[in-house]
């Protein structure tokens, strides 16, 4: 089916312009003005209302294999799709953890038959596995990353064997992923606060996780990258001392080393654990509120370079189990792009920012072919966002597999009308087009 989208603004490249979308066998066929067309189309009234290019995370944890208790590819990329998350690449701690090339390509298996949004999965990396590892840069056009813990989060992927760390920034071609926070600080910082008292409480998780294991951690991974030439991207920095290590001296396109920041580190602060407890317990923690504050303006002048979920789906009785038996992590991709519209509504970023960030320049800094634009000749994944609507967070409406989301409660101050999938209406006005799956993302390298 072909869509002619009318009347729209259109927000694309730092640009808000009023226009139509002609969408054809996928692709977007023409952007202009009072487009009309001989053959048939579905035509939809964009009056009113924005039309961004479909958000892409690169960092999402769907669980699948092995943990699909807690979500699926299937009922996260659903969600995703609800909240205008039209692609993902997802993480590689899943059991068995991605080890190896057969393993990563039964996750691309699992989501070619299941995911409803497009998707790209990272190679694991362990102490035990450089040989799998390096045989990714084979996939260089085909995997959109290698991953490397080196901090423990979730699962047993921790890379400490600073031998394996050299061999993978020496040896990997491809982007690498890291999750950057010191083991042995946080084992330092555990001992000493559980010395002082006998039951911890979430408030102390950035105590244990603070800014100097942060630091530490990311600075060994920009060492290391500067010494191998390597493409370096930090996931989920949190701290303002971070802040130093990037620069914005280059367009993205030319650096070497890039960084992500995620919505929750945008928005919550440890003054929140008093009321949310665990649910906003996550690796790497939420802390003071002056990180915070930091992370904003290096957002906006492009310090930190794309924004993204690090959705990490677990059941409820997890969350709420005593805090050093409860697990980290939360649940976040439906209502990433809606927590953003929340503040462009309070003018702390245009528009137009919110989609460089969560597209364009994911598309740049993975270097994903044809997505992450609105420009004739690529590939329709699109949202319709409407402003002048609400959406509010209620159990009946939320699709992760969990059921349950630090947002419930919460009435954002805008909506999801429309996901544009590969030119496929997978989701319009609440109504699913399910027959369509999502396709395997392709990086010009």
């Amino acid at each position: 089916m072909n869509f002619l989208v009318k009347n729209i603004s259109i927000v694309n490249e730092g640009k808000t312009l009023e226009g139509d979308v002609l969408i054809k066998d996928g692709f977007v066929e023409k952007i202009g003005s009072r487009i009309s067309v001989s053959e048939k189309v579905t035509e939809i009234n964009g009056e009113g209302k924005y039309l961004l290019p479909g958000v892409i995370d690169d960092q999402v944890h769907f669980r699948e294999p092995g943990l699909t208790h807690k979500a699926t590819i299937y009922t996260e990329s659903k969600a995703a799709i609800a909240g205008g998350v039209t692609s993902f690449m997802e993480m590689p701690n899943t059991i068995p953890p991605v080890f190896t090339q057969a393993l990563l390509e039964d996750k691309y298996w699992i989501a070619q038959n299941s995911s409803l949004a497009n998707y790209s999965f990272y190679m694991g990396t362990g102490n035990d596995n450089v040989e799998e590892v390096l045989k990714t840069n084979d996939k260089k056009n085909d995997v959109c990353g290698v991953k490397i813990f080196m901090g423990s989060s979730t699962g047993n992927l921790l890379v400490d064997n600073p031998l394996v760390l050299e061999k993978v920034f020496a040896g990997v071609d491809l982007l690498i992923a890291t999750h950057c926070e010191d083991e042995e600080t946080i084992k330092a910082n555990f001992a000493k606060v559980k010395s002082q008292k006998n039951i911890l409480q979430p408030a102390d998780h950035p105590v244990i996780r603070d800014e100097e294991a942060c630091f530490t951690s990311s600075f060994k991974a920009v060492q290391l990258a500067k010494k191998h030439d390597s493409r370096l991207h930090i996931l989920h920095i949190t701290t303002k001392k971070e802040l130093q290590l990037f620069s914005n001296m280059l367009p993205l396109k030319e650096k070497r080393i890039t960084a992500e920041v995620c919505v929750h580190h945008l928005h919550f602060t440890s003054d929140n654990y008093a009321r949310l407890g665990n649910q906003i317990k996550c690796n790497p923690a939420i802390k003071a509120a002056y990180n915070k504050e930091a992370l904003w303006p290096a957002l906006l002048d492009d310090r930190l370079d794309v924004i993204a979920t690090d959705h990490a789906p677990h059941l409820w009785h997890e969350k709420n189990e005593p805090y050093e038996k409860a697990h980290s992590g939360l649940p976040l991709v439906q209502h990433s792009l809606l927590l953003m519209l929340q503040y462009v509504k309070q003018r702390k970023i245009s528009i137009e920012k919110v989609a460089e960030k969560m597209s364009h320049a994911v598309a740049d800094c993975f270097k994903i072919e044809k997505r992450g634009f609105i420009r004739e000749g690529d590939y329709a994944d699109l949202v319709i966002v409407d402003l002048n609507a609400s959406t509010p967070v209620t159990k009946e409406n939320i699709l992760y597999k969990c059921g349950w989301s630090p947002f419930e409660g919460v009435v954002f101050p805008a909506a999801i009308t429309h996901t544009f999938v590969n030119g496929n209406l997978v989701y319009g006005n609440g109504i699913w087009d399910e027959s369509t799956k999502g396709m395997r993302m392709k990086f010009d390298r």
